[in-house]
């Protein structure tokens, strides 16, 4: 059985979809079979595998919809073992439609059980909000990954997070926070060793050791279709996304 897991943080630019990408993929190259869920209509997470749905390619819109099965949308990526649920602007609209539905917070739920024996691991890119698609991913999930940026502000909107999890678990009582990913670290500055340390005294042995730190290489990979590990293996961003895959993986 897959275990799944929810990579979200309702604010923007925290490193959400490069974790989602760069840690699926280091999570495949150790040898698990991996889906990775472009679950944000923005699909930065399919561009930054190097797939561009064209409109009459299938995506997460249609599986939701439930007009195409996930086998007949799923990808293959240049890693091998890791396959990919494509998202774009399509999905934008699905908050609308699924607000009519019966059971709408567990459409995505029903949608990936279907895969849960061909999977080690599930991982859904989740858009930047707090809406029915994240509710949706939350409720598909056994587990959350919040990436927070070492900067100012680090901690603004986790607390609104927190709380739509909490109450989540109330009726999806399986669902467990997974880890803290700390993201964008400057050690050259003192703010964000502090905010790393803040985020430490509130979150505790949540916050994985591992810390993701600013690296131009990790910018640079998304606009060439790979992930880091396959764009600059030398680089400090593979090298700290492949050290968070291992430990991930000692922790599941």
């Amino acid at each position: 059985m897959a275990k799944i897991i929810a990579i979200t943080n309702q604010k923007g630019g925290v490193g959400k979809t490069t974790t989602s990408v760069n840690l699926s993929a280091c999570v495949a190259a150790e040898g698990r079979r991996v889906l990775v869920v472009d679950a944000d209509p923005q699909g930065n997470t399919s561009s930054g595998l190097g797939v561009h749905p064209e409109e009459n390619t299938p995506t997460i819109y249609e599986v939701m919809a439930g007009s195409v099965t996930l086998e007949d949308a799923l990808c293959e990526t240049s890693v091998p073992g890791l396959m990919l649920l494509p998202s774009d602007i399509r999905l934008a609209g699905a908050e609308i439609e699924l607000a009519s539905m019966q059971h709408r917070e567990r459409i995505l739920s029903k949608a990936l059980s279907g895969a849960a024996d061909q999977f080690d691991y599930i991982f859904i890119d989740c858009p930047p909000s707090l809406g029915l698609i994240t509710l949706n991913a939350l409720f598909a999930s056994d587990g959350v990954i919040i990436p927070i940026q070492c900067e100012y502000y680090a901690l603004e909107g986790v607390s609104a997070l927190m709380g739509t999890i909490q109450k989540v678990q109330k009726m999806h009582k399986h669902l467990n926070i997974e880890g803290i990913v700390l993201t964008m670290l400057d050690a050259r500055t003192n703010l964000g060793v502090q905010v790393a340390q803040e985020v430490r005294k509130v979150f505790k042995t949540k916050v994985y050791k591992t810390v993701i730190p600013r690296n131009v290489r990790l910018g640079e990979a998304p606009s060439h279709g790979l992930p880091i590990h396959l764009y600059d293996p030398r680089s400090l961003g593979a090298q700290s996304y492949q050290q968070l895959a291992r430990e991930f993986l000692e922790q599941a």
